[in-house]
């Protein structure tokens, strides 16, 4: 079992589900949050399995790590999570995802 695999595939549900609820279920920065967060989300798991198929598996964990922080704390605060606790954590996954990309970048050089 590939679980890089596996984790880009769960992720790219689970945006798909925040961004529906965003859309459907939330209003105001709450849904906001949700649909900012699967977007950024969704394409960072699409990302991961881009950076899989090019054998860089570094990337594409920074891909799906980095989405699960900045997406997972904007739908915890969305559903009510402290702000002050969760808030932190989403700069911290943008930073995983430039890592990601950067990696990615590196991997595209050596290559």
């Amino acid at each position: 079992m590939n679980v890089l695999l596996l984790a880009a595939a769960l992720s790219g549900a689970m945006a798909v589900a925040a961004g529906a609820f965003g859309a459907h279920g939330a209003s105001g920065a709450a849904a906001d949050w949700l649909r900012t967060g699967g977007q950024y989300q969704l394409v960072h798991a699409v990302a991961a399995l881009v950076a899989l198929q090019m054998g860089a598996r570094g990337p594409g964990w920074l891909f799906v790590v980095g989405g699960l922080f900045f997406g997972g704390s904007l739908y915890a605060m969305a559903l009510g999570g402290p702000r002050g606790v969760l808030g932190p954590v989403t700069p911290l996954g943008g930073l995983l995802l430039i890592g990601g990309w950067l990696w990615l970048a590196a991997h595209a050089v050596r290559r």
